[in-house]
C-alpha cells in the first residue's frame, strides 16, 4: 500500500506539473517538450501505483514504462543543449529506444506463448544502464546549457538528474543484494514527486524561444486525442482487471460487462462534436499564440472561392467564409445599384427562400449605414446585451429577436459597402475576439472583390450583348431601308404604269414580299425607345385596349377594375406594348384550360396591375437571376430575352417598379407598379 499511495503522489505531481507547463507552453519548444516528459512521467507513475496496488500489469509492462520514461527525460536533456556531443545523444537514446523494442518484444512473447525473453536479471542491469547513462547526458547538459538560460536551466537539470542519481542508487544496489530493496523502490515515487517541483518551476521560467520545428493544430489535435483515448483505455483495463479479481464467481462476467461499457461511453464521446470542439478550443487557445492556423485557413478560403463544383458565386462566398468560423450557413445581402436597396441574393448551404423573413434594407438605414461608416462587425449577442456599444443602431426585427444568426460583417470596396454577410452562430464554445474581427473584416474586403469584379464581368458581357444587338439592328435597319426603296419605287412608278396589268400584279407582289419581311423583322425586334411622349393616360383605358387586342389567343383574359380611372404619366403606345408582352408572355405560359386574369388595384399613391395566371410557374432563383437579365431567353429562337427586361426598366423610368412573385407548378403573379398622377382641374 505504500509503494502505491508514493506512486500516486508521483503522478499527482506530475499532473500539476503538466498543467503549469501547458499554461506556458507557448514559450518555445522546451517548453513543450517539458510538458511531455511531465504527460509521460504521469502514465508511468499510474501504471507503477497499478502494478504496486492489483499486482495487473505485470513485469513488461513496468519495464515499458521504464524505457518510456527514460526516453521523455532524455530528449529533454538533449534540447538543453545543442552543442553536447552527437555521440552521447545518439548513444543515450538508442539505449532507451532499444529498452522499449525489448520490453515490446518481451510482451509480446509473453501474450502469445510463442517465445520468452529473460527478464528476471535483465531489469534490474537495464535500468542500471539507463540511470548511467541519464547522469551522464546531465553533466553534458550542464556543461553546454547556454549562458542566457542557465539559471532556470539548472533548475530542470537538478530536478531531472535527482531523480538519476535515486534510480542510480536503487538499481546498484539491487546489483550488490540480488533483488530491489522493496523500500526504496516504494520511497521512489515520493521522491520524483518532491524532484518535479524544482523541474517544473525551472521549465516554467525558461525565456520565450522561437520554435524552428511547427507543429499544426492538427498534428496537436490527432495527437492529443490519441494519447487521451490510449489513456482512457489502460485506465478501463485496470477498472476491468480490478473488477475481476474482486468480483469472485461473477468477476469474468463482470470484467466483459464493465469493458463493454467502457467501450459504449467512448464510442459515444468519439461520435460527438462537442468535446472535439473543446479539444480545439483548448488547444488554440493554450498551445498556440494565434486563435487561428492562418496559413491552413487562407489556402482552404482561396480554394474554396475558386472552386468550379458551386456554379452560383455567390453561394461560394457565403461557404468560404462560413466555414472559417466552422458556421453552420448564413446570408448575403448585397447592394442593387438600380434601386440602392440591400436585397438576399444568396444563401448557404440551402435556400432559405420562405423560411426567413429578410427583407430589403435601404442604402440609408440603419445598419447599411452603420456598417459603411463604422466598417466594424456586429456581434448580435454583444449587441443584445450591452446596445450602447453600437450607438444608435438599430437591427432589423428578423435579426434582433433570438434566433440562429450571430454576426453581421460588411464587405467592404475601399469605403464603399457593397453588401454583407450574416452568419449563423458557431459551435460552441465561441466567443468572438479580435482574431475573430480582424480575420472577418480581411476575408470579408477580398470577398466583395471577387464579387465587384464578378458584377463588372457581368456588365461586360450585357455591354458586349448590346452591341452585339446594335449590330443586329443596323442589318434589320439595312433591309428596312431597302424595303422602303422599294416602295418609293413603286410609288414613283405609279403614276405612268398604273394601267398596266402586268405592273399592277408585280406591284402586288412586291408588296406582299415587303409587307411579309416588314412583319418578320417586327416581330424580332421590339422597339428601342424606352421612354416615348409622357403625358397623363388612363391606365384602366390602357388595360382594357390590351385586352382586347389578346382575344386572338387563348387563353382569353378576364378584366378585374373596381379602381376607376388611374391616371398614370407614361407614353400609352409604350405602355401598351409593354402590358401586351406580359399577357402574352401569360397565356403562353398556361396550359389548355387555365385561366389568366389582369387585376387592376390603387394601392396609396401607386396603380398597381396584376397579370394572373395559372402556368408552370418559375422557382426564386429563376426569378431573382435570370428573368429580367438581358438576352437571357427560354423560348430559344423564338424570343430575344429582352421583353421583361425591357418592361422593368420602362417602370423603374417612370417611377415604378416590377414584382413577381411565382410557385412552380401552380402559376405567377407579375405586378407593375407605377405612380399615379394628380389630374388637372378643367380651369387649369
Amino acid at each position: 500500500m505504500s509503494a502505491t499511495l508514493s506512486y500516486l503522489l508521483a503522478a499527482l505531481a506530475a499532473a500539476a506539473a503538466s498543467v503549469v507547463l501547458l499554461a506556458r507552453v507557448r514559450r518555445g519548444d522546451i517548453t513543450r517538450r517539458a510538458a511531455v516528459a511531465t504527460g509521460v512521467t504521469l502514465c508511468w507513475a499510474l501504471a507503477l501505483a497499478g502494478e504496486a496496488a492489483f499486482g495487473a500489469l505485470g513485469a513488461w509492462v513496468t519495464f515499458f514504462a521504464e524505457g518510456v520514461r527514460y526516453l521523455a527525460w532524455f530528449a529533454i536533456l538533449h534540447s538543453f543543449a545543442s552543442a553536447s556531443p552527437h555521440w552521447l545523444k545518439r548513444t543515450t537514446v538508442g539505449v532507451a529506444i532499444a529498452i522499449v523494442i525489448y520490453s515490446l518484444l518481451g510482451w509480446l512473447g509473453q501474450y502469445t506463448q510463442t517465445f520468452t525473453l529473460p527478464l528476471a536479471g535483465f531489469f534490474a542491469t537495464a535500468c542500471l544502464l539507463l540511470a548511467f547513462a541519464g547522469l551522464v547526458a546531465t553533466e553534458q547538459a550542464l556543461r553546454h546549457i547556454p549562458h542566457a538560460e542557465s539559471r532556470h536551466m539548472r533548475w530542470c537539470t537538478i530536478g531531472i538528474g535527482g531523480q538519476f542519481a535515486f534510480d542510480l542508487f536503487l538499481f546498484s544496489q539491487a546489483q550488490l543484494l540480488g533483488g530491489i530493496d522493496t523500500a526504496a523502490w516504494a520511497m521512489r515515487g515520493v521522491v520524483v514527486a518532491i524532484l518535479l517541483i524544482p523541474f517544473a518551476w525551472g521549465a516554467s521560467r525558461i525565456p520565450s524561444t522561437r520554435s524552428s520545428v511547427f507543429v499544426s493544430r492538427h498534428v496537436v489535435f490527432y495527437s492529443t486525442t490519441f494519447v487521451a483515448v490510449g489513456l482512457y483505455l489502460t485506465l478501463m483495463a485496470l477498472g476491468g482487471y480490478y473488477v475481476r479479481d474482486r468480483g469472485g464467481d461473477w468477476g469474468n462476467a463482470l470484467q466483459v460487462v464493465f469493458l463493454c461499457g467502457a467501450v459504449g461511453i467512448l464510442a459515444v464521446l468519439l461520435l460527438a462534436e462537442s468535446p472535439f470542439r473543446r479539444l480545439r478550443v483548448f488547444i488554440a487557445t493554450h498551445f498556440y499564440r494565434n486563435k487561428y492556423d492562418y496559413r491552413i485557413e487562407w489556402l482552404r478560403f482561396v480554394q474554396t472561392l475558386s472552386a468550379t463544383d458551386e456554379p452560383d458565386v455567390h453561394r461560394t462566398a457565403v461557404r468560404a467564409v462560413a466555414q472559417i468560423f466552422g458556421s453552420s450557413g448564413g446570408l448575403l445581402m448585397l447592394r442593387d445599384e438600380e434601386s440602392d436597396r440591400y436585397t438576399l441574393r444568396s444563401s448557404w448551404p440551402e435556400s432559405w427562400e420562405g423560411q426567413v423573413e429578410c427583407g430589403a434594407l435601404g442604402a440609408q438605414e440603419s445598419l447599411p449605414r452603420f456598417l459603411r461608416a463604422r466598417q466594424w462587425v456586429i456581434d448580435l449577442n454583444e449587441y443584445r446585451q450591452r446596445p450602447q456599444m453600437y450607438g444608435d443602431l438599430e437591427i432589423p426585427s428578423w435579426l434582433g429577436s433570438a434566433g440562429p444568426w450571430r454576426v453581421v460583417s460588411p464587405l467592404l470596396v475601399g469605403s464603399e459597402l457593397l453588401g454583407f454577410l450574416i452568419l449563423r452562430s458557431p459551435p460552441e464554445p465561441f466567443s468572438m475576439n479580435f482574431e475573430d474581427r480582424d480575420l472577418l473584416k480581411t476575408v470579408g474586403r477580398n470577398v466583395a472583390v471577387q464579387l465587384a469584379q464578378h458584377r463588372a464581368d457581368e456588365k461586360l458581357a450585357q455591354s458586349r450583348q448590346f452591341d452585339a444587338y446594335n449590330r443586329f439592328a443596323a442589318f434589320v435597319m439595312h433591309d428596312l431601308k431597302n424595303s422602303v426603296a422599294q416602295l418609293q419605287l413603286l410609288v414613283a412608278n405609279a403614276s405612268r404604269h398604273r394601267n398596266n396589268p402586268v405592273f399592277v400584279d408585280d406591284a402586288i407582289g412586291t408588296i406582299e414580299h415587303t409587307a411579309e419581311r416588314m412583319t418578320r423583322l417586327i416581330e424580332q425586334l421590339q422597339s428601342r425607345d424606352m421612354k416615348g411622349t409622357e403625358r397623363p393616360v388612363d391606365m384602366t383605358a390602357v388595360a382594357r385596349a390590351a385586352v382586347a387586342r389578346s382575344g386572338a389567343r387563348t387563353p382569353a383574359v378576364g378584366l378585374q377594375s373596381d379602381a376607376g380611372e388611374l391616371p398614370v404619366n407614361a407614353d400609352p403606345d409604350r405602355l401598351g406594348a409593354v402590358i401586351d408582352h406580359v399577357i402574352r408572355n401569360a397565356q403562353d405560359a398556361t396550359p389548355t384550360g387555365g385561366t389568366v386574369a389582369l387585376r387592376l388595384v390603387a394601392v396609396g399613391d401607386e396603380a398597381h396591375l396584376h397579370v394572373i395566371d395559372e402556368g408552370s410557374g418559375m422557382d426564386a432563383e429563376f426569378v431573382r437571376q435570370r428573368l429580367f437579365r438581358p438576352f437571357d431567353s427560354t423560348k430559344g429562337s423564338k424570343g430575344m430575352g429582352i421583353g421583361a427586361y425591357q418592361t422593368r426598366e420602362y417602370a423603374r423610368w417612370l417611377g415604378g417598379d416590377v414584382e413577381v412573385l411565382s410557385t412552380p407548378g401552380k402559376g405567377t403573379d407579375f405586378c407593375i407598379r407605377l405612380p399615379l398622377c394628380q389630374k388637372k382641374s378643367r380651369s387649369s
